[in-house]
């Protein structure tokens, strides 16, 4: 019996050690486990993160570290790489089943860290432009201009340009004309100038321009570009109120749009 309690004694002792040592790397795991996720809390609720998002990555990286902690703890003891290699095979096997879902997961993540886009923003993405209603981890839900309801994958969003229309203070409005032979080019572009000036949001700069691009046999073709504050305006409304403006110059100039014409002959007998 004494022999007994004496070696267990003994690698009790021998033990200690080993024991401390975990019990040491499991403590300072699970308060770097905390710390960090209390960091990753904070920097997602300045990014503005929906608050579900933000818990959800909090406890991910907390209960990564402290399983991390764990695993190293228990190394002190008996060695766990056979176990770990097995729960790698078997990650490796759901990870691939699952690779669409997890790409589209990975992508909602970084998204919504990022935030190119916000819910209510008018953007463009992935071939459509529209409102965006919802963003999930997995999905982007937005509103097409045409008034349809499009759920993307938010990897296809991560994937392509991201053009957020919400954000640009201002834009540029492009509008395509014909004029007659007849007119005076000098003077009708300052027309055009003037007309344009008198849109809502009108910027003077950049300076808008108006240039002749080609010569038909019928007419003359002009371009104009010009600049609106998207605060004040839409880039819709400006274009129609700048071209309801040239209309009316032109009306009142006598400037007619010239229509192309189409010689048809008629062989008798």
């Amino acid at each position: 019996m004494q022999n007994f309690l004496s070696q267990f004694f003994e690698n009790f002792m021998g033990g200690v050690p080993n024991l401390l040592t975990a019990l040491a790397i499991f403590i300072v795991s699970v308060y770097l486990a905390r710390m960090i996720s209390n960091i990753l809390r904070r920097v997602l609720r300045r990014q503005k993160a929906p608050e579900g998002v933000t818990h959800l990555l909090a406890q991910l990286i907390l209960w990564t570290i402290i399983t991390l902690g764990a695993i190293t703890a228990i190394q002190r003891f008996f060695n766990v790489t056979a176990f770990l290699a097995g729960l790698g095979i078997i990650g490796f096997t759901i990870g691939f089943a699952l690779q669409d879902v997890m790409k589209n997961l990975v992508s909602g993540i970084i998204l919504l860290i990022q935030q190119p886009f916000h819910v209510g923003e008018v953007i463009g993405a992935a071939g459509f432009d529209g409102t965006v209603q919802q963003i999930d981890l997995r999905t982007t839900e937005m509103e097409t201009t045409d008034g349809r309801v499009v759920t993307l994958p938010n990897a296809s969003i991560l994937s392509s340009p991201i053009i957020n229309y919400t954000r640009a203070r201002r834009l540029r409005v492009d509008l395509s004309f014909s004029l007659p032979h007849t007119v005076d080019p000098n003077t009708t572009r300052q027309l055009v100038l003037d007309a344009v000036q008198g849109v809502v949001g009108f910027v003077s700069e950049p300076a808008p321009v108006v240039v002749f691009n080609n010569l038909t046999s019928s007419a003359i073709e002009m371009t104009v570009n010009f600049w609106i504050d998207v605060t004040k305006n839409k880039a819709v409304n400006a274009k129609d109120s700048a071209l309801l403006n040239v209309i009316s110059v032109f009306g009142k100039q006598g400037i007619e749009v010239p229509h192309p014409v189409q010689l048809v002959y008629s062989k008798s007998g």
